[in-house]
């Protein structure tokens, strides 16, 4: 691994993350042996609105008896959500070790491993042979990979002719500069944001075709400041996002919400499509 991925997956590793879960989870009354994913839905979809925007990122194509690949899966949450939900065949691919750990324990203890599984990998080398999905799915990973050409190049590679590609994701809007902390980054050494432009120009050039796309920005917003009268207090919550970010959440959640309020960011969702020629 090199030392850009050993530096980006100690920014998200956490000792002991499947534990501190169960933790949680008895802490506040849930019998082990019979945990929902609603249970652990405070934690296992690590984006901006979480499992709302991912349901309906999710609904913009009929994602029945398909194969989708999560690339850059965290916890896996959202193909957690898709298998149950939308009953298709979900692989999902992270960086982290710890991740994919307990992105495994996760679906097993929701009894959802027989749907899903999980690997790490890069997601600029994925393990997979070509044209393996029918979709290919990521939210909130490309602002850690330097190389975007050789992102979406795999992506493309592994989707099967006339495949799908659903996608939302955090974009700079302008030339403004931008301050850390962030979720995906405590400095800007491993943060690679660019514009939507840049994306729509290297997937076009890839032979995919735009179907649909969505600016989530003030979706995001809402979601935030419905957040901040409890931040203080999110640690104290069934299952959150503290468990992931501890004492940081705070700080990088509304470092990041200021910057969509200042339209330094963006987020958008959006699928494409390969273009049959």
């Amino acid at each position: 691994m090199s030392d850009l991925n050993l530096q980006i997956e100690q920014h998200y590793s956490k000792k002991g993350l499947f534990e501190a879960i169960l933790n949680r989870l008895k802490q506040n009354g849930i019998d082990l042996e019979s945990v929902e994913r609603a249970h652990i839905a405070g934690v296992d979809e690590f984006h901006v609105r979480g499992a709302a925007v991912s349901r309906e990122l999710a609904q913009q194509i009929d994602l029945r008896g398909l194969e989708v690949l999560d690339v850059g899966c965290g916890l896996g949450g959202a193909c957690r959500m898709l298998s149950d939900e939308f009953d298709c065949n979900t692989t999902g691919v992270d960086l982290s070790t710890a991740y994919v750990q307990t992105a495994n324990a996760l679906s097993k203890l929701v009894k959802l491993d027989h749907k899903t599984r999980f690997f790490v990998a890069e997601a600029t080398n994925l393990p997979f042979p070509d044209a393996s999905f029918d979709v290919v799915w990521t939210q909130h990973v490309q602002m850690n990979v330097p190389d975007k050409e050789m992102f979406y190049t795999e992506i493309k590679r592994v989707l099967k002719p006339s495949g799908f590609f659903l996608y939302y994701d955090i974009f700079k809007k302008n030339d403004k500069k931008v301050e850390y902390p962030m979720p995906w980054a405590s400095t800007s050494e491993y943060s690679f944001l660019f514009r939507k432009n840049d994306m729509e120009l290297i997937l076009t050039n890839l032979g995919f075709e735009k179907i649909s796309t969505v600016d989530q920005t003030e979706a995001g917003i809402s979601f935030f400041e419905g957040l901040i009268p409890n931040i203080k207090n999110i640690g104290n919550q069934k299952v959150s996002l503290n468990i992931l970010m501890g004492e940081t959440t705070q700080p990088k959640l509304l470092n990041l919400m200021q910057h969509l309020k200042n339209e330094s960011l963006m987020l958008e969702s959006g699928v494409y499509k390969i273009r049959i020629f």
